[in-house]
């Protein structure tokens, strides 16, 4: 395999994406084209924004050289990870698993390469080995290697088990289930999998999995008499000390039927000063130059964003296409300029669906229609017809993005955008939808 100008490990290392790896891997991965895998769960039908560094450091993996897996966990997804866990989750029958696992690999063939010569990426399910083996047959062939001291002495076990006091545990009422228990040495059983059946010698995965990631290399080295590698990633954390891909309205998911690409787009155009250099080497192709450039930026001439905006485009692009970023930043424009009469209906209601809406006859705005400093209180943009108009003629009020200086403006339903919308906005970033209906 030719020499790339920096090894792996040492991309990753300046991303800061390397939590903990095993000795000798870094070595290895310079003489020979490894094969390595991440598991990714099926507990929904997409994928998150949570999900984007694992499925990057695959893509970065492949970029080197080496041949990515991606397992959909259609067999341990029937179980469940307690890797970061404090609660037993609800169990997902086949045909949610298996609905899952469709909109999983619709997900990750954008990002991954499955057609390259010599490096191709693969798509498996652990199913296909987990769901034809009988109790007996694992109990005989993995569960004798690993004692319960082995496993308990585990993170994953040890964090759930130390949330409860020993009398809970004892009577049955907190700690872990045997289900739950028994995951590690599923996963442990999928490395020897993908061992003997694709010679892969590497997992990779967050944090919270070099438990269940030791397990697989010690199976590994006890019935093969071979070594296995495993390398694991921080858990992605925001500056604020919030969840990393979640936003008042809820999860950000990489479908675009559940999180639309502009508001994917905003997710990451809205990302903290702190978190924003960050977040370009997780997350981009960038060069090591163009994100200390913006690095940079963030702290010379931070009002301009120019950090920001390159990550939304970046990642936007990556998930969602060219197409997809193109109309997210038009109605990332058009939200906040006097072109917003350029989008379309649909586009109009997708930016603006988390907006409180307030339903307004339209015989109401007919003829000389009503003042903007009614339509404002009625809107509950303001409070009182007193707030109304000192907003109004302090320059803070917009409607359908023009400023409107003058309390006693009409509004008619000649303003309305598509004959059937008006967009009130109190300063930048507070909008109220006026619907109005026969």
């Amino acid at each position: 395999m030719p020499k790339t100008r920096i090894s792996l490990l040492e991309d990753f290392r300046w991303r800061g994406i390397v939590y903990n790896v095993s000795e000798g891997l870094e070595a290895l991965a310079e003489r020979e084209r490894l094969t390595g895998y991440i598991g990714f769960d099926p507990s929904a039908a997409s994928l998150h924004v949570g999900s984007l560094l694992p499925v990057m450091a695959l893509a970065r993996f492949q970029k080197y050289g080496h041949r990515p897996i991606a397992i959909v966990g259609g067999g341990t997804g029937m179980v469940g990870d307690p890797s970061g866990k404090s609660v037993e989750r609800p169990l997902l029958s086949l045909e949610q698993i298996e609905e899952n696992l469709q909109g999983l690999r619709k997900q990750l063939e954008p990002l991954l390469d499955f057609h390259a010569k010599e490096n191709a990426a693969l798509i498996v399910n652990n199913a296909d080995w987990l769901a034809p083996i009988s109790l007996m047959e694992f109990l005989r062939d993995t569960g004798k290697y690993f004692t319960v001291n082995y496993m308990l002495n585990k993170e994953s076990v040890k964090r759930r088990l130390h949330r409860n006091s020993p009398e809970e545990i004892l009577s049955g009422q907190e700690g872990i289930s045997f289900t739950e228990f028994s995951y590690m040495l599923l996963q442990a059983y999928d490395f020897l999998q993908v061992f003997d059946r694709h010679k892969c010698v590497l997992q990779m995965g967050g944090s919270d999995q070099w438990g269940n990631i030791t397990a697989g290399m010690d199976l590994i080295k006890r019935l093969r008499k071979a070594q296995a590698h495993g390398l694991v990633f921080p858990l992605v954390t925001t500056a604020t000390g919030s969840k990393f891909g979640k936003t008042e309205s809820g999860t950000v998911w990489l479908d675009p039927k559940l999180t639309s690409p502009y508001r994917f787009y905003q997710f990451w155009y809205n990302t903290d000063d702190r978190d924003a250099g960050t977040y370009l080497k997780f997350f981009t192709w960038l060069s090591r130059k163009e994100i200390e450039d913006l690095e940079t930026s963030l702290k010379t001439a931070p009002q301009e964003r120019a950090a920001q905006v390159r990550l939304a485009r970046e990642v936007t692009r990556q998930v969602h296409g060219e197409t997809a970023l193109e109309r997210a930043e038009k109605a990332s424009r058009a939200l906040f300029g006097e072109e917003i009469s350029t989008l379309t209906l649909d586009e109009l209601r997708e930016v603006l669906q988390e907006a409180p809406c307030t339903h307004v006859e339209r015989a109401k705005l007919q003829g000389k229609g009503m003042s903007l400093v009614d339509l404002s209180v009625l809107a509950g943009l303001a409070a009182s017809k007193g707030e109304a108009r000192r907003l109004i003629e302090g320059g803070g009020v917009y409607l359908n993005n023009r400023r409107i200086g003058e309390a006693s403006q009409p509004v008619s339903t000649n303003d309305a955008l598509h004959g059937k919308f008006l967009v009130l906005r109190r300063g930048q970033k507070e909008f109220r939808l006026v619907e109005l209906q026969h």
